[in-house]
């Protein structure tokens, strides 16, 4: 869950300070790291060397220890750890596993409250990757590989990857292609393993408050008018009937991207899509965010707020506090990914139990089916610092995330999501999932339904169908029961992504290659502009900024990361 979200603001601050930094720690200081690293930091006890664990799951004997940086998500610490018995971030089902059945256990150097895009993770992240003081195993985003494999910071996974993958895992990270491994290969070398991410989980809906929709007499969405008359009609018409003008109609965050509350579904309903990489009428590739289509998007919203459709303090407020407001039931509508039903709308359902809401497709100006952006997905990588005393470990761990989940000897109503908890596989380091998984588990759910009786189900089919049960039989006992039932029901989310794959909606991003040059130097700026720009635009500025900032856009870098995106997209066409 959440690996949509907007395009990293803060991705490694000064970049040529960082490329410095990281160069001084390279040549003669690596040799010597490699020759003393030895093992007294990577042996629980003893010490003699563990055996080589060859195989895929094989168990260090004795064990080792190997150190990471982590984020803490709300989800995780609420939703999860929140409501388990006797676990913790350090310890608990995933560390478990791992130290017991691979001999490996986890020791992690610091860990940052929120998502691994924000802010605060981030700028512990530079600092770390800043001082060469770097944990056995570093998670970074795809523009921190680049500046570590640039520097000779971090092994060559190559022949590793090849010798210690599961057969199982070689499958699901190819299943989108050969882009995630694109992304982490330089110069012909397998430099970290990608964590690919499900592109068409990326997909936008538009959630609505259908309570809200019947109290006032409106109908689901067909075009993009019909959406602004809802949202004007939340927060006119009084839907909380309290008597005062206290509802809003569309929940955006300060971010304006993402997973949960983001506006890419928005955009789109105007042929709008910022942030990826389009092909233009000519086959050349555009980015999104600078093109015309942006402008009306944009103009509807800045009517929007003038309206008072908006929270009036969207532009100061992240994610975590327009969820309040959803919460306390003053929003009737936002645009988000499938599991949005589990956070935040059942904080609204908690709340409210007469609360009703549900995902309904994204619609365009016209009646015509919109497309839906689909953002590379694969933004997540693990790589191991270069002298690390057993750099295949991240891949045995890789390797039982999966197996554990959707493998042979799977476990997946313990490690996935139980039901006395929600998203139990992020407290697992790696985080590794079948692309089409969630799709083809609806489909197997709904042919159940049809069916009218339950074969034998098994695997995460079987707790998905578990929780269904519990919600039908009005059990007060699992966690989020209304939110599953909002995604895998018969009018669930995952029903809208079957029309969408159905009906050929998805738009891919065209670019999936490891960062250029000038995106590891400008990228993070021009993010931070963009979004800086927008919300004043969404707050009053004229519109006409639009096309300064694109002609800025161009400037700052724009058109040079533009020729270099179309040389890379020109190769992978020989």
């Amino acid at each position: 869950m959440d690996r949509g979200k907007a395009s990293t603001i803060l991705a490694l601050g000064s970049a040529m300070l960082l490329t410095a930094m990281l160069a001084a720690c390279d040549g003669k200081e690596d040799n010597n790291k490699k020759e003393t690293a030895g093992l007294s930091g990577s042996l629980l006890s003893g010490e003699t060397a563990p055996e080589t664990a060859a195989d895929p799951l094989g168990k260090y004997d004795p064990p080792i220890e190997i150190t990471t940086v982590r984020n803490l998500s709300d989800i995780v610490e609420n939703n999860v750890l929140g409501v388990l018995k006797d676990e913790t971030f350090e310890d608990n089902r995933w560390t478990r596993l791992y130290e017991d059945k691979l001999g490996i256990k986890i020791k992690n150097n610091w860990v940052i409250k929120g998502n691994d895009t924000s802010d605060p993770y981030l700028q512990k992240m530079n600092v770390t990757l800043a001082s060469g003081d770097l944990p056995d195993i570093i998670p970074v985003n795809a523009t921190q590989l680049k500046q570590l494999a640039d520097s000779n910071q971090i092994e060559d996974m190559t022949e590793l990857y090849e010798k210690y993958a599961s057969p199982l895992l070689k499958e699901i990270l190819s299943e989108e292609g050969s882009g995630p491994f694109d992304a982490a290969t330089f110069d012909g070398r397998l430099m970290a393993i990608p964590q690919t991410g499900s592109s068409i989980e990326q997909a936008q809906f538009i959630w609505i408050r259908t309570d809200w929709l019947d109290k006032l007499g409106l109908k689901a969405p067909r075009t993009m008018d019909d959406v602004l008359a809802i949202s004007k009609a939340f927060a006119e018409r009084d839907p909380d009937g309290n008597g005062q003008k206290d509802t809003f109609g569309l929940a955006i965050t300060k971010d304006l991207w993402g997973s949960a509350m983001g506006l890419e579904g928005f955009m789109a309903g105007y042929g709008a899509y910022p942030n990826i990489w389009l092909e233009d009428s000519s086959g050349k590739l555009v980015y999104g965010s600078v093109q015309p289509e942006m402008k009306k998007a944009l103009q509807a919203l800045q009517t929007m707020y003038k309206n008072g459709e908006l929270d009036p303090e969207f532009g100061v407020k992240e994610g975590s506090k327009i969820s309040e407001v959803i919460a306390n039931g003053k929003i009737g509508m936002e645009y988000g990914q499938q599991w949005n039903s589990i956070w935040p709308l059942q904080l609204n359902k908690n709340n409210d139990p007469d609360a009703q809401w549900r995902a309904f497709p994204i619609v365009s100006e016209s009646e015509r089916l919109a497309k839906n952006p689909l953002k590379f997905s694969t933004t997540k990588f693990f790589a191991v610092r270069k002298g690390a005393a057993y750099p295949e470990a991240v891949i045995k761990l890789f390797n039982m995330h999966v197996e554990k989940n959707w493998g042979a000897t799977q476990e997946n109503e313990y490690y996935y999501a139980p039901p006395d908890a929600e998203s139990v596989w992020q407290l697992s380091m790696v985080q590794p999932a079948p692309t089409r998984k969630n799709l083809e588990l609806f489909r197997t759910l709904d042919e159940v339904r049809k069916m009218g009786d339950k074969p034998e189900l098994s695997g995460e089919a079987k707790a998905v169908q578990q929780k269904l049960d519990a919600y039908a039989s009005g059990s007060k006992e699992g966690f989020a029961l209304w939110g599953w039932e909002r995604i895998y029901g018969p009018e669930g989310a995952e029903d809208v992504v079957d029309q969408y794959d159905k009906n050929n909606q998805f738009l891919f991003d065209k670019f999936v290659g490891a960062p250029t040059a000038t995106m590891v130097e400008r990228q993070s700026t021009l993010d931070k502009m963009q979004t800086e720009i927008f919300v004043k635009i969404i707050l009053g500025a004229p519109i006409d900024d639009f096309d300064k900032f694109v002609e800025d856009w161009n400037k700052l870098g724009g058109e040079q990361m533009t020729k270099e995106v179309n040389d890379y997209y020109a190769s992978m066409k020989k």
